[in-house]
């Protein structure tokens, strides 16, 4: 069998999130994990890693930045296209390491797009977990990815949603998601748990914040999506140190993640 061989994916809805960030819902072809990513390729412009934003029986959501070529390629399709799509790889966020747990996300820009589904597994399934708080950063109101979602969280979970700096209408949270991480009260440190997934400055200094609170490197899961590339092992555009992120993340516990220098 050719690893690198492809599936056709009609493209059956497209949301437009921002100028440069959609959503395309594809069918689902594939048995995927939320944290998992696909590659998805266009012909004649390339291929590229997207991680999966969520999925349900019948279709799955690819949310894509326009930053290349080949990103340009995949704007350029409507409904009815299709994309050619191989995978899933990768690991995946276990939610079952959370049952019980008095559960925290921090998500900074297109880093709410890999947890997702994990955000909307627990949504459904609030009895499974202590309680739940997620904090989400963008840049501005304008950068926000998911709006009609966090309406639906904001009804029964515990949600912050923040932008870099104050600007004018906007009525909600302002600051870096480090400044509330740092605001968290957390009776019962040992019992929680933290997902955190952003750009790489973020995860560092949400890090950072997290160890001030008591928080240990053990308690936390982060994801490297960011770093995929061939998705198999074979190209090491991925590899850090002697670690292979396509094969053994791209979900990390931070004991380990944190030691991954890029």
């Amino acid at each position: 069998m050719n690893p690198y061989m492809t599936y056709p994916a009609e493209i059956k809805k497209i949301i437009k999130h921002t100028d440069i960030d959609y959503t395309f819902f594809v069918e689902k072809i594939m048995e995927v994990k939320g944290g998992q990513f696909v590659q998805v390729s266009v012909p004649k412009f390339g291929e590229v890693p997207i991680s999966i934003s969520d999925f349900d029986d019948e279709l799955m959501e690819l949310t894509i930045r326009k930053v290349g070529r080949v990103t340009d390629g995949i704007f350029n399709k409507e409904i009815g296209d299709f994309l050619q799509i191989r995978g899933p790889y990768g690991n995946n966020f276990q939610s079952e390491v959370h049952f019980g747990k008095d559960l925290i996300m921090v998500t900074g820009g297109t880093g709410l797009a890999p947890v997702k589904s994990v955000i909307n597994y627990f949504h459904r399934n609030l009895d499974k977990i202590n309680s739940f708080k997620l904090i989400s950063g963008f840049k501005s109101s304008q950068d926000i990815l998911f709006k009609d979602s966090f309406k639906e969280w904001e009804k029964n979970m515990d949600i912050c949603l923040t932008i870099d700096r104050p600007e004018e209408g906007w009525r909600g949270n302002t600051g870096f998601v480090t400044e509330h991480v740092a605001k968290l009260n957390l009776p019962n440190i040992e019992n929680v748990s933290v997902i955190m997934v952003g750009p790489p400055p973020m995860m560092k200094f949400t890090g950072i914040e997290l160890s001030k609170l008591g928080i240990k490197d053990e308690q936390i899961w982060v994801s490297f999506e960011r770093k995929m590339s061939c998705g198999i092992g074979k190209c090491g555009h991925c590899k850090i140190d002697e670690t292979y992120v396509c094969l053994e993340g791209p979900v990390f516990r931070y004991d380990k993640a944190s030691k991954l220098i890029d």
